[in-house]
């Protein structure tokens, strides 16, 4: 395995997770002003961003040994459905709830974050 293959992928999901934070942020300042509209679509835009990230993380988890790439695989397909089934249903209050444990409290990572530090774990970073 290459070590550099497994940080990549964590430093992707890195990019990742900060941009699903700004676009949450984004979102709930939109909310506190009103901005229903604008609140829906930095939703849409969130879980848009995690559909894809089976697919835009495809090529780094390729290069992953195969009993560790098979499980990344299967996770990162696990954020994808969630949110393309997020989208497809067009709820509001799933896509609030992407990457959220339903026991979630403020200031514990989510899920995708809880993933990356599994993964630095495995990488021993």
């Amino acid at each position: 395995m290459s070590d550099n293959a497994l940080q990549e992928l964590i430093t992707f999901l890195e990019h990742t997770s900060a941009e699903v934070k700004r676009i949450e942020t984004e979102g709930e300042t939109a909310l506190a002003e009103g901005g229903q509209t604008a609140f829906q679509a930095c939703l849409e835009k969130k879980a848009k961003l995690l559909a894809g990230l089976a697919e835009n993380a495809w090529v780094l988890v390729e290069r992953l040994p195969n009993d560790l790439a098979d499980g990344v695989a299967g996770r990162l397909e696990q954020f994808s459905m969630s949110a393309s089934t997020a989208l497809r249903l067009g709820s509001v209050f799933f896509m609030t709830a992407l990457l959220y444990p339903e026991d979630h409290k403020a200031g514990e990572p989510n899920d995708l974050d809880a993933y990356i530090e599994e993964l630095r774990e495995r990488a021993g970073s």
